[in-house]
């Protein structure tokens, strides 16, 4: 059984930093690109950060580019998201998505807000 399971959100001021992780298992962590996607509330979802299986190569949405960093450690299936100079639009229910055996899979999500 494929699981994705979030964590690291939480409540934070503008401009402080937080890191998601996500925990693989049930398929092979190493072959399979990870993304990040968030949805903020009344809107859809919106994809971040895409990290390649090898972890060498990684994109970012505009959004989030120069301020996030995503990254995946392979020996122990868990790719994060390290997130700097949060600012109230960063808020958002934020999701671990691995695509394995030609199917979608989905974490619970980690709800992160930004407030002062």
């Amino acid at each position: 059984e494929v699981q994705l399971v979030e964590s690291g959100g939480g409540l934070v001021q503008p401009g402080a930093s937080l890191r998601l992780s996500c925990a693989a298992s049930g398929f092979t962590f190493g072959n399979s690109d990870m993304n990040w996607v968030r949805q903020a509330p009344g809107k859809g979802p919106e994809w971040v950060s895409l990290i390649n299986s090898g972890g060498g190569i990684a994109w970012y949405a505009d959004s989030v580019k120069g301020r996030f960093i995503i990254s995946r450690d392979n020996a122990k299936n868990m790719v994060y998201l390290q997130m700097n100079s949060l600012k109230p639009e960063d808020a958002a229910v934020y999701y671990c998505n691995a695509v394995a055996n030609g199917l979608s899979y989905w974490g619970q999500g980690t709800q992160v807000t930004v407030s002062s």
